[in-house]
This record gives C-alpha cells, structure tokens and sequence, in this order.
C-alpha cells in the first residue's frame, strides 16, 4: 500500500495537496464564530448538489409534467419529501450561510488589501447563486413561481435598445412556457453548478495564497519563527476541522428542525400560492419573490421609473465589487475603527434586513416610502464610508493577534 500511494503521489501530488490546504495551512488561532460560515457553505453547497442530482430523477421539465412530478416525488417516491425539502429549505439556509459569511468579511475587512480578488470571487458566487436561486425557483411551475419568473424577466425590457430582444432571448417565447422551463432547467442542474464549483474552487485557491484574515485585521505571515512557521498560526487540522464539525453540528440540528417541523417556513421558504399549478389565466394576489431577493425587489418597488428602478437594483448588488477601492482606511477590523463607522455598518446591516420586510409586503403608499428612505440608506453606507474612510481616526493595531 505504501508503495502504491508513493507511486500515485510522483504522478499526482494528492498529499502535497491535502496538507497545503488542509494538512499544514496556517489558519490564525484567534478565529471566532463569525468563521464557522465559510464551512457550512461548503457544507450546504454539497447539500444542494446532491439533493438536486436525486430530485432531477424523477423530475420532468415541462409544463406539463413538471407540477405533477413535484407532487409524485413528494407523494409517491420513497423519501422523496425528504429529498425536496432537504432541497427547498438548503436553498433559504444558503443564502442564510452566504449573507452571514459576507457579514464578517464587512465585519474584519476580509475585502481589504491583500484579499480584493478573494472579495470579487465571493461577489460572483454571490451573483451566480442567486441567478441559479432564480431558475431553481421556477421549476415547481406553482402560481408563485410562474408570476414571479413572468415579473423578474420582463424587467429586462425597460433596458433600452436590447431589452425586449433581450426578454424574448431568455424565455424563448412571448411569454414564460415550456420552452423557459426547460431552458431554466438545463441551467440549473448543469451550467451554473458547474459555474459555481469552479468559482468556490478559486475562491480558496485566492484565500490560500494570501492567508486568511481574523478577528483582528493582522497578517500573521508577517511574523514568523525560524523554522518559517506563523507564530500565531495553527495548523487547520485537526484544529478548526474540530471546530467546523461543532458547527455542522448545530447547523444540523437547526437545519433539521426545519425540515421536520418547519419545512415551508412559515409561507417564505415554500410559498402558499406555489402549492398551486402555474396558470397564466390567473394573477396571485400578491407578487413576490422569495424571501432572500426581497430586499433587492424592495430597492426596485422603491423607484418609480422602471428602468430607474432597474438600475437601482442591480446597482445595489454590483457596487459590493467596488468595496475594497470605497473603503480607503488602512485598518481592517472594526475592533480598532472609529465608533462612526460601527455605527455606519450597523445601520447598513439594519436597512438590508428592514427592506427585505418590506420587499415582501404588498406594495402601499408607506411601504413605498419607506423602501426609498431605506434604499438612500443602504447606498449611503458606500458614500459615507468613501468620505470618511481616508481620515478615518483609528485606534492602534496590535503587531501579533489577540488569543484569549
């Protein structure tokens, strides 16, 4: 055996591999529990894959069949309700994961000099988890799903020149049919998965070249002893594959409470309407997205002009690849940064979450107000910390980490 795991190693270095990145990869020893959210990324992106692999089995993608096959898997197939809603709720836990993780780089200024690549890595994956959330979400082919899909697309008309060519090339059709289902469909389960693995493969290959960040915004490469070893690092394993494994744990039993319990969320991971078959002859009462794009949808209902609102929306999403050039202050934790900026971030993280009400809610003359009020908010945020951030006063940063 020994021989046989020599002579695969001359061809592939799988153990040279292993301890780079796993083995012998010097993770800071100050880490916190703002860091267990990379891991159950990871954790909850294999989850989705291998639900969705199972699910696709006895699915068919077409308008026909596609809302009795989610109703043959969920009635019929063996474990198959265990399987959709291990699929369903693992989507509203990713972007659950996701916005948490995001939160602590904003948090310790993880999209700071060195890491600005490693920063716009997670940015993409956040757009294209979000594009494959989308197609995902209409493949049930319920009444939420239908409408939902019917606004979200036709928003690409207001673009001017392109737009309506531009709608009519991502249905496939006049309206949303078979032909976007099935167009949908071969996205989710094949292109942008793969997207999306090879974009959280160079996501770590970016975070293990330049080491990661902690709690207290110090390089640890920048000190070293004589042997070349971080003298504030330890090794990942068995350390923080210890640590991670405390936090699958708890993750799994809030995760499995949903689903056992919970599985539609109360209405926001499973929508009532989507319990319905998608009928083109017949509008929903209230239109909305699912819970994680809400806050986005509020940012759109909150401009008046269509292609402004447009705008608005994905410029809310596009202006995080900026943050590393926004942020001018040369300190990286926001444990030794200026009380204003605490107080610039929190009420950043409070708009997003208040709009993400309001994005679900039926559209009304205060509800609209409000939305415009909290979407000024959010984009103050990036100028406000533009303006601030070169002469930002700052309290002095240690030379070595902080381990208590």
């Amino acid at each position: 055996m020994s021989g046989l795991l020599d002579w695969v190693e001359e061809r592939i270095p799988l153990m040279k591999t292993y301890n780079k990145h796993v083995g012998q990869y010097p993770a800071p020893k100050n880490f916190n529990f703002w860091y267990y959210f990379g891991s159950l990324a990871m954790l909850v992106l294999v989850n989705q894959l291998l639900t969705g692999f199972w699910l696709t089995m006895n699915y068919v993608p077409t308008a026909e069949g596609a809302f009795a096959s989610i109703e043959y898997i969920m009635r019929d197939v063996e474990y198959g309700w265990l399987l959709r809603y291990m699929h369903s709720s693992g989507a509203s836990a990713f972007f659950i994961v996701v916005y948490l993780h995001m939160t602590r780089a904003l948090l310790y200024g993880s999209y700071k000099k060195p890491r600005e690549l490693l920063w716009i890595f997670g940015v993409i994956i956040f757009l294209v988890l979000m594009a494959e959330a989308f197609m995902g979400y209409l493949l049930p082919w319920g009444q939420m799903s239908y409408w939902g899909a019917q606004v979200i697309i036709s928003l690409f008309g207001a673009i001017p020149i392109i737009g309506d060519d531009l709608t009519l090339w991502i249905r496939g059709d006049y309206v949303v049919s078979g032909v976007t289902l099935t167009r949908f469909f071969a996205l989710h389960v094949a292109v942008l998965p793969l997207v999306i693995c090879l974009l959280v493969f160079l996501h770590i290959v970016a975070l293990h070249e330049v080491g990661s960040n902690n709690p207290d915004g110090v390089e640890i490469k920048q000190n070293k002893d004589e042997n070349g070893w971080p003298v504030d690092a330890i090794r990942f394993h068995p350390y923080y594959t210890v640590k991670d494994l405390i936090g699958v744990a708890g993750f799994l039993f809030l995760f499995c409470y949903v689903i056992f319990f919970a599985p539609e969320g109360g209405g926001y991971f499973l929508e009532r309407p989507n319990f319905e078959a998608a009928n083109p002859l017949k509008t929903p009462e209230h239109i909305a997205p699912v819970w994680y794009f809400t806050a986005f949808y509020a940012m759109l209902r909150a401009v008046p002009d269509k292609l402004g609102g447009v705008i608005v929306m994905f410029g809310a999403i596009l202006i995080l690849f900026f943050l590393p050039w926004i942020d001018r202050c040369q300190v990286k934790s926001i444990r030794y940064r200026h009380w204003y900026h605490k107080l610039n971030l929190a009420q950043f993280g409070v708009s997003f979450v208040i709009l993400s009400i309001l994005g679900a809610l039926p559209a009304t003359t205060l509800t609209t107000i409000m939305s415009q009020l909290f979407t000024l908010l959010y984009f103050g945020f990036f100028m406000a910390l533009w303006w601030y951030s070169p002469t930002e006063k700052t309290k002095p940063v240690p030379e070595r980490v902080i381990y208590k």
